[in-house]
């Protein structure tokens, strides 16, 4: 809520708290005026003194209703008696919310953490709760998903704009390239192999490329024959294999045939030794690249770090990703861009397929619920810290004002309930009393 519409509400709630005051001097004032004329009429008509007396005690309970209830309501805020004299039993007693600042900004913190940020609470919320499904059924909805399109289309442009300012591209450019150089890529390739190898990937890579070489090359013999046709010009060896088809050696058509024979050895044998070889020198390679001061990691990072040094590859780069960043840019200021429509596609897609995969979600709600019971557990302190601190630094004045606005109204409101409970109590009393002193 903006600070204008938050200044409207209190306007809009200020005049509530004025009529109840008002009303409230209302009712103190027409009962103090009646217990005056009570007692004059009693002087006026001594003959129905009994009645007056009756009402004269209803008027006099609303007015000591009335008053005591001001005097309660009013030392919550203020001192009403200023600088007079008083008991310090009295003294002590007034301005309770001001001289009591320090305590209810503890108890306000410690109750927010008590009942809203605590782990145990965040937890058991979130077990009642699927947010997972919650999140999926919103983000079907069209107009949500719209929203997300939105922020999109009108952030990422706002972004782009900002990063190809010459100075922040210039600093995006200088850090990366700090940061690429003072990166070590062997060990990156290394824990990248690991997880390969350790995963037996590799194999399926293996398995698939193999497959596909192999299908390639019975559904395209002729193509298949041209590039080893060719391969063998490039080694130099094609007018040899050329000489052997005059005695009928097709030297060509055996290789194919060679190839294919031990491609299908390969597929069918998991355990075959060139499979065992592969994965035997990719092992290897992954230790020599886990060893900083082995030769390949030194040659790769030396590498690396003369690319870097490159200004025309820093600049093939950089203009690469502005044009990039540029033809995304132009379409998503589009009205009918082509990346918006198709991730307003995605985003309802991601939502049904969450929503009907329930394992899925049963692993994102667990997930949710550790990273907030996480949350809850390293920054609810901060959280109910600021809150303190920030009642602390109110002014005691600007703290009376938000009271008063927000319950203001119905505390007046005790006032007249005072005056007129009072009231009705005296007349009660008024006619037992009358009871008793008649009958006795």
């Amino acid at each position: 809520m903006t600070d204008n519409s938050a200044h409207t509400v209190i306007e809009a709630e200020v005049p509530s708290l004025n009529r109840s005051k008002r009303l409230a001097s209302i009712a103190l004032i027409i009962a103090v005026c009646s217990w005056l004329a009570l007692m004059i009429l009693a002087k006026v008509f001594p003959e129905y003194l009994w009645l007056f007396h009756i009402l004269m005690l209803s008027a006099e309970a609303g007015v000591v209703g009335g008053l005591a209830d001001w005097y309660a309501i009013t030392v919550l805020f203020r001192n009403p008696f200023g600088k007079m004299p008083l008991p310090k039993l009295l003294r002590d007693h007034t301005e309770i919310i001001p001289r009591n600042k320090a305590r209810i900004a503890e108890s306000m913190g410690k109750f927010v953490q008590e009942n809203f940020l605590s782990p145990t609470v965040v937890q058991n919320s979130l077990a009642k709760f699927d947010l997972s499904l919650a999140s999926a059924q919103w983000l079907q909805q069209q107009q949500n998903s719209q929203k997300i399109v939105d922020v999109v289309q009108f952030g990422v442009p706002k972004i782009f704009e900002f990063v190809e300012q010459q100075q922040i591209s210039n600093f995006i450019q200088d850090n990366s390239i700090q940061w690429l150089k003072s990166t070590k890529f062997n060990n990156l390739l290394s824990e990248m192999l690991r997880a390969v190898l350790d995963n037996d990937f590799h194999q399926e890579v293996l398995q698939r490329g193999l497959d596909m070489a192999h299908q390639w090359v019975k559904e395209n013999p002729k193509r298949t024959y041209q590039l080893t046709e060719k391969l063998f010009s490039e080694l130099g060896v094609g007018t040899l294999a050329r000489g052997a088809t005059w005695i009928g050696i097709d030297v060509q058509q055996r290789t194919i045939n060679a190839f294919i024979s031990k491609v299908e050895q390969i597929l069918a044998d998991p355990e075959h030794p060139w499979r065992m070889q592969i994965e035997q020198q990719a092992r290897k390679v992954m230790e020599q690249l886990a060893d900083p001061d082995s030769e390949i990691s030194l040659k790769l990072n030396e590498s690396k770090n003369k690319l870097l040094d490159s200004p025309q590859l820093v600049n093939f780069i950089g203009s690469s990703v502005a044009i990039l960043c540029n033809a995304i840019k132009q379409d998503l200021e589009q009205e009918n861009s082509g990346i918006a429509s198709n991730l307003h596609a995605v985003i309802m897609q991601l939502g049904q397929n969450i929503e009907r995969n329930q394992a899925v979600r049963e692993v994102f709600n667990q997930r949710f619920s550790q990273i907030a019971v996480q949350l809850s557990s390293d920054y609810s302190d901060k959280v109910i810290r600021f809150i303190s601190e920030r009642i602390h630094e109110w002014d005691s004045h600007e703290m009376i004002d938000k009271i008063e606005t927000e319950v203001g109204g119905d505390l007046h409101m005790i006032r007249v309930n005072g005056v007129v409970v009072g009231a009705f109590i005296g007349l009660c009393l008024g006619i037992f009393r009358a009871v008793v002193e008649h009958f006795i």
